[in-house]
């Protein structure tokens, strides 16, 4: 009897495929905060219908990713300092819980993911490569938090995840090489299954890089998503 073959895997939907290529214009910054997304624009450039490319946009809305403003279209999302203190706040309590449960719960597997990200990290710095640093810092986080092994917890901090991402890419050349050593000492303790020195290093690990992002955000421009959409439609008449 031939053995069963593997099934193909599954293509992505239409709505998979612009999502996931408008979140990656996002977070490569292609597509800044304040930036107008037209439906019209939008379909053509991605090659998909409006429907398949609205519920892409409503599945960015839910990851603070964009805001849709009703009868005006979408635009990325801005931050402000509230917004950045208030992630701050969130991640310095979750992500401080999720690594003292990692260290006591890691797998095998998620130390060598962990390894592989401090590598990928090293290789982007000394390539002066920022993005890709930024990226391999942020997948750095992602790692600890899926080792923690709890899936109450992974959930609480999966609407946040996208924007955690950004950050990094909007702060990318704020110390990443500090960042990434403290990831190293991080992933240590995780190995040696300490769990209160990981939650202590994690969490100051965190609240140390908010000043830094703070000054970074000075610089950025907030935008009322009503006014602009609507001044940037009076503008085209």
């Amino acid at each position: 009897m031939a053995p069963e073959s593997s099934p193909a895997p599954t293509a992505p939907s239409l709505t998979e495929r612009a999502y996931e290529q408008l979140k990656s214009r996002i977070m490569d910054l292609e597509l800044p905060p304040g930036h107008r997304i037209t439906e019209r624009d939008a379909a053509a450039e991605l090659g998909v219908s409006r429907v398949p490319l609205r519920e892409a946009l409503r599945l960015l809305e839910a990851e603070g990713l964009i805001v849709l403003v009703p009868r005006q279209g979408a635009m990325v999302a801005s931050w402000s300092r509230e917004d950045v203190v208030r992630l701050f706040e969130v991640r310095e309590e979750l992500e401080t819980l999720a690594a003292r449960l990692a260290a006591t719960r890691r797998t095998d597997a998620d130390l060598r993911l962990m390894r592989e990200l401090l590598d990928d990290a090293a290789r982007a710095l000394a390539a002066c490569d920022d993005a890709a640093t930024a990226a391999a810092n942020a997948g750095f986080h992602r790692a600890v938090l899926a080792a923690c092994g709890n899936p109450l917890l992974q959930q609480m901090m999966a609407p946040l995840n996208s924007r955690v991402q950004w950050l990094f890419h909007l702060t990318k050349h704020r110390d990443t090489r500090e960042q990434r050593e403290e990831h190293v000492r991080l992933y240590e303790l995780l190995r040696a299954r300490d769990s209160e020195g990981a939650a202590e290093l994690y969490r100051a690990h965190i609240a140390a890089g908010l000043e830094p992002t703070l000054a970074i955000a000075d610089a950025w421009e907030c935008f009322d998503p009503v006014d602009v959409t609507r001044t940037r439609s009076r503008g085209r008449k």
